[in-house]
């Protein structure tokens, strides 16, 4: 079951790279002879990880998102904060959340080692985000690569990454405005059947959605048979901390841990 609700995650390479693959020429193989072993390098090391924490797999494709979201599929998210650079990407509210950099710096460490100065950044970035996906046993697909590592990561531009609260009309707008459409929103929204919220950025649904002193009405657009269970998980309206699964069906095969 979980296999097939993935299913549509096996187009987001696809669509991740759209603004870059003409201008970088991005091909499957591009290090067929200067890192013959890329691919499996890049595996072995990440499965060091999510075999250990496989909820890591969620945190780096959406880390792999915002990366791509904001001047290409670049690794400009991967910088940090410098007296020149200030402040990058990662710095910025939106991905303050982020987890899995030391996956990222691992799995790179391990290139590096065995192909010094050849793979890029952003290249490395892809191929794992491919690679948790399918360790989780999700979709596995082919990633072209030959992307060039980005010098710039402004804070201020992932303004432009989409949030949370955002309705179909904004998001229409924000994807356009990157060369996406409506079908690759949707398409890409498949991307959330990994992964966890924390009960604050829905709790207004579920309790008190109209202002009722008693607390108990609810968003009528939700699924009466579901809102129970996310109640029984998120037992007050000012629950901070619990976080929920998005895809209950698609995420119970991972196993649940803390370790990071």
């Amino acid at each position: 079951m979980a296999s097939n609700t993935l299913f549509t995650l096996s187009a987001l390479s696809l669509l991740l790279v759209l603004s870059t693959a003409d201008a970088q020429g991005l091909k499957v193989g591009f290090y067929a002879k200067s890192c013959p072993n890329l691919e499996a390098i890049v595996f072995k090391t990440t499965a060091r990880f999510i075999g250990v924490a496989p909820t890591l797999a969620a945190p780096l494709l959406r880390m792999h998102f915002h990366d791509c979201f904001i001047r290409g599929c670049e690794g400009s998210i991967l910088l940090n904060t410098t007296n020149k650079n200030a402040p990058a990407e990662k710095d910025a509210p939106p991905n303050l959340s982020l987890r899995g950099f030391h996956v990222i710096d691992a799995v790179k460490a391990a290139v590096e080692k065995a192909c010094p100065g050849v793979v890029s950044c952003a290249d490395v970035l892809a191929l794992v985000a491919r690679d948790v996906v399918t360790q989780i046993k999700g979709p596995h697909w082919q990633v072209e690569t030959g992307r060039r590592d980005g010098k710039v990561s402004i804070a201020l531009e992932t303004r432009n990454l989409p949030p949370p609260f955002a309705n179909i009309t904004f998001l229409k707008s924000m994807f356009g405005a990157v060369g996406l459409n409506t079908k690759d929103i949707v398409v890409l929204s498949g991307a959330h059947t990994i992964g966890n919220s924390h009960c604050s950025s829905f709790s207004n649904r579920i309790y008190n959605y109209s202002g009722r002193a008693d607390f108990t009405d609810t968003d009528p657009k939700l699924d009466s048979e579901y809102v129970p269970r996310l109640r029984s998980k998120c037992k007050s309206p000012n629950d901070l901390t619990t976080i929920v699964e998005m895809d209950p069906e698609a995420s119970g095969h991972l196993t649940r841990t803390t370790t990071n």
